[in-house]
């Protein structure tokens, strides 16, 4: 078991790196699911970096495969990969590429990039796990603005009716997406309400509270026939003040004097956060 809340920051410090490195986007996005990537690898999965391929491992898929820095810089610190590979990310010949790839990549299950279709393979390999009698979980995170995707609902409809118990949804719900906030391009809401009546375990918690992200992704309910859904109310560029809300950061890249006050921030802020 991890710090996670360390991992955390160090997640956010790597990502801020790597994108300015790389002159990459897509910042934001990862700072708002770091807690949440955090708690999965350093608390809740069962992985072995010395061993990708366990038959027993959880599986993990990033459906927002745009955040994909957060995902390798969770893997070089959980020891999958050497830390320093990370300063290749998006470079010419990487095989970090800037959508989270497999290729090459030990503990990538999958790569993804085009929105919706990281839950529908989540799905495949739930229902082949129940099938095999397999005791391991898929676990997948998904952005809110990505369920505005009609794959995902039937995916999400698949899994009530075949009574995935092994599978497992974080949406980070920063409320903001690409161009405009959530609300403004696809409403969600009722969005708990919609998960319900589809048949799914639903929570709801703070997507940067570790203890919340903890006992809700590590307990069930009393049915242990229904998926989980955990909706994780976050912010967009969690960790650095300027990013914090802020539609701009989600393509705009870290340079000059806004990546050495990032940088500053998430330095002073070791040991910070709330578990």
């Amino acid at each position: 078991m991890q710090d996670t809340v360390e991992l955390a920051r160090r997640i956010r410090r790597h990502a801020v790196e790597m994108t300015h490195l790389g002159k990459s986007s897509h910042v934001g996005s990862v700072l708002s699911m770091a807690d949440i990537i955090a708690v999965l690898y350093g608390q809740v999965m069962r992985l072995d970096p010395a061993n990708p391929h366990w038959v027993g491992r959880d599986r993990f898929i990033l459906s927002k495969g745009h955040a994909g820095a957060g995902i390798y810089a969770a893997l070089a610190e959980c020891g999958f990969f050497a830390i320093e590979k990370l300063r290749t990310h998006y470079q010419d010949g990487s095989d970090l590429s800037g959508h989270v790839s497999h290729k090459g990549i030990p503990g990538v299950e999958f790569s993804t990039g085009s929105l919706g279709h990281g839950l529908p393979v989540a799905t495949g390999m739930a229902k082949a796990g129940k099938l095999d009698g397999a005791k391991h979980r898929i676990f997948v995170v998904l952005s809110d603005g990505e369920c505005d995707e009609g794959s995902n609902w039937e995916a999400v409809l698949f899994a009530a009716h075949h009574k995935l118990s092994n599978l497992v949804v974080v949406v980070d719900f920063n409320k903001i997406q690409s161009l405009a906030p959530v609300a403004e391009t696809m409403a969600l809401e009722p969005f708990a309400d919609k998960w319900l009546s589809f048949g799914w375990d639903v929570r709801e918690v703070d997507g940067h509270d570790h203890g919340a992200l903890t006992s809700a992704l590590s307990t069930r309910s009393g049915d242990e026939t229904r998926p989980l859904c955990v909706l994780a109310h976050t912010t967009k560029g969690k960790g650095v003040s300027f990013m914090e809300n802020s539609v701009l950061w989600h393509y705009r890249t870290p340079q000059g004097d806004e990546y050495v006050a990032a940088c500053l921030e998430l330095d002073l802020n070791r040991g910070g956060g709330h578990a």
